[in-house]
């Protein structure tokens, strides 16, 4: 995963810091500012510009979730999720936040359970995005506790009842179509795949079935995004479920 040896102590399931020592990693640190100089340089304003960069790091983040063996994938969903957000806003980073750590959490790739703080974390996560009118992002965050091996709650559930407070605009013709081509790739995506990556805190590879539950976890959320039309908030895992979809087809897996 991030490469990174940190001791194995008790910490938190959902915090991952970036080691720069992996090529990897400053992939992501130079197409995310990339991404939004870009914007800049399109007209856009410096809030949207920040949210492009935003949205393509988070799809990279997503990617690497969804398929620790391969950085590629990763890499590759960071300009696809770069483009959609310049063509068509860049969404709802609450969305984009729930869902990444909503899928850390069901993957297991810091080799941690949940602690009380990671289940406040995703309360807090699922309320946010609830508020905003991302129903789908916040069912996925306060959902993934319950989907977890160690350390189940269900406390963080009741955060995707929150009433909507501030509706953004939900649906553009470029998220949309991202999503819907993802869909029909869903039984690649959540075929059973062998998984080698190692957890960053852990001295244990990152559990394959673990890997596979928040793969199909990913495709639900997506797929209610796009029955609800809100599919911009979406585009980060949108971006990285098309990129492992098509990492897989291409090696056959």
């Amino acid at each position: 995963m991030s490469g990174s040896a940190a001791p194995l102590v008790r910490g938190s399931a959902l915090a991952r810091p970036l080691d720069f020592s992996y090529p990897s990693n400053r992939v992501v640190a130079a197409g995310s500012a990339g991404a939004a100089l870009l914007a800049l340089a399109f007209g856009r304003p410096w809030a949207q510009a920040v949210g492009v960069g935003g949205a393509a790091f988070l799809a990279w983040a997503t990617a690497r979730e969804l398929d620790p063996d391969h950085p590629v994938t990763a890499n590759a969903a960071l300009p696809v999720a770069a483009a959609v957000a310049l063509l068509g806003g860049a969404g709802n980073p609450l969305a984009g936040l729930a869902v990444l750590s909503g899928v850390r959490l069901i993957a297991g790739t810091t080799g941690e359970p949940a602690t009380r703080a990671d289940h406040a974390g995703m309360l807090v996560q699922a309320l946010l995005a609830g508020a905003s009118g991302e129903r789908a992002a916040a069912f996925l965050a306060g959902g993934a506790p319950l989907l977890t091996a160690e350390a189940r709650s269900a406390l963080p559930a009741a955060g995707a009842l929150m009433p909507t407070l501030h509706r953004q605009a939900g649906l553009s013709w470029g998220s949309a179509l991202l999503a819907a081509s993802v869909l029909p790739l869903a039984g690649i995506l959540t075929a059973p795949e062998a998984v080698t990556s190692v957890c960053d805190r852990a001295g244990r590879a990152v559990r394959a079935q673990e890997v596979q539950l928040a793969r199909h976890a990913a495709v639900l959320t997506l797929g209610a995004g796009l029955l609800s039309r809100r599919t911009r908030g979406l585009v980060p895992l949108a971006a990285a479920l098309l990129t492992v979809a098509a990492r897989r087809a291409g090696s056959g897996s």
